[in-house]
């Protein structure tokens, strides 16, 4: 074998090993698994999307799987699917609800997820696994016989509610959205909308993303769109915020029977053509409980909640009080508060503490400290007080209680701690001699 043969096989074997190395980068970067987003179902048209028309939508299929195997603590149930060319360009997602029973998730034989979970509806990114043609979706679910999460829950046929879509690959990955008052308590409402966009290609792609919100009257209050350039196999959130007027006349308030809610539209469009629709309602304020209906609700779920568990018990809270009269803390001569660990008195204790530093940046907190020593120390057989501040809050205290002899102690040192005062303020070596 000559050199230049010997050089042709080290290239072949370098670009095999490269290519190789591509398709798996290609692959990882791809989503596959289970995906936490908002549950929501993209709509061709904006008319389908406003009549909630699913039948309507190329990229929908419902998922029906039905038991093909059930023995023992063996429980398999599938469904076979026809992908057509166009879903294989775009992002393939399954939305699983009432399996019933946790369950493992393979598509074409390949394992997508384990789900422990069966109550929590799913979501799962089936792009890496999806072909076009015929595709098998199989479902083992765990009959051991192990209690479910919520064991009273509402009877339901298994997997309704479950579905199988597919978007484009520029495309609305996730968003957040509320209605909310001004922060500034002005008389409108902030809408507050994060729109995730995602670009599945390997090159950066321009996404125009929107909205527009009509009030529950029927009248367009806003209406707004953005493009961004996002890099390939990633995502970019554009933030909307919006200040939408009259939303007052129309707050949402806890127990109402009729609930105004405003109607949003989010959308992607591409070369001015509008790509896909995401219908939602949104009501405006933040909900309270102010009924004792409520609450009692939520007293009688925590405590049947507590009657259910079976684990040891948690330790005691106990709450601080609000307000501690004075004279109300028992333990000592100087008693201090309450301890945050265990509600305990905290106490000086006179005998042990030769001196007592009280500092801090509130000189209001300071001086309510300083009268509360003093009030207590009056009351201590044979204490005697002398006070040397120029804080007069402080001195006239202790003036309300002090004898004459001591009024005038106060009287004498107090412009001697003023003048010191007003030295070191000047910046005097004379302050302290």
């Amino acid at each position: 074998m000559s050199a230049s043969d010997i050089i042709r096989t080290e290239m072949k074997q370098t670009i095999l090993l490269l290519a190789a190395l591509c398709c798996t980068g290609a692959l990882q970067a791809q989503q596959a698994g289970r995906i936490y987003r908002t549950e929501v179902i993209p709509y061709d048209t904006r008319h389908d999307a406003e009549a909630r028309n699913r039948a309507g939508v190329e990229a929908y299929r419902e998922f029906k799987p039905r038991m093909l195997v059930s023995e023992g603590e063996v429980l398999i149930a599938g469904q076979s699917l026809e992908i057509p060319y166009a879903w294989t360009d775009g992002n393939v997602y399954l939305h699983i609800e009432n399996a019933g029973r946790p369950y493992r998730l393979t598509l074409n034989g390949e394992e997508v997820a384990l789900c422990a979970d069966p109550v929590t509806p799913a979501e799962y990114a089936l792009t890496p696994y999806i072909r076009e043609g015929e595709n098998s979706l199989l479902l083992e679910l765990d009959n051991t016989g192990r209690s479910a999460i919520d064991p009273e829950a509402t009877p339901r046929e298994p997997f309704a509610g479950s579905y199988l879509y597919m978007q484009n690959k520029r495309s609305i990955r996730d968003f957040t959205i509320s209605l909310e008052p001004d922060p500034e308590g002005r008389d409108f409402g902030v809408l507050r909308l994060d729109i995730v966009a995602q670009n599945s290609y390997n090159y950066d792609e321009p996404v125009t993303v929107g909205y527009d919100i009509y009030s529950p009257q029927g009248k367009l209050l806003e209406f707004n769109m953005t493009e961004v350039t996002i890099p390939g196999r990633s995502t970019d959130t554009v933030r909307f915020d919006p200040y939408i007027y009259g939303t007052f006349a129309n707050k949402w308030e806890g127990g109402a029977k009729s609930v105004p809610l405003y109607k949003v539209m989010l959308f992607t469009r591409r070369d001015g053509v509008y790509k896909e629709y995401m219908p939602m309602k949104i009501g405006f304020g933040k909900t309270e409980l102010r009924d004792g209906k409520r609450a009692a609700a939520l007293r009688g779920l925590a405590q049947a909640m507590a009657d259910a568990w079976q684990g040891p018990a948690p330790s005691t809270v106990r709450a601080m009080p609000q307000q501690i009269p004075f004279g109300s803390v028992p333990g000592g001569p100087l008693a201090l508060g309450l301890s945050e660990e265990d509600v305990s008195p905290v106490c000086l204790p006179l005998a042990e503490t030769a001196s007592l530093l009280v500092s801090g940046g509130s000189a209001e907190a300071l001086d309510s400290l300083l009268t509360l020593l003093l009030a207590q120390l009056e009351q201590t057989e044979n204490a005697q007080v002398l006070l040397c501040s120029a804080r007069l809050s402080c001195r006239d205290a202790v003036l309300q209680r002090d004898p004459a002899g001591l009024n005038k102690a106060l009287d004498a040192i107090v412009p001697e701690l003023k003048r010191r005062q007003a030295a070191r303020r000047a910046g005097s070596e004379e302050a302290f001699p």
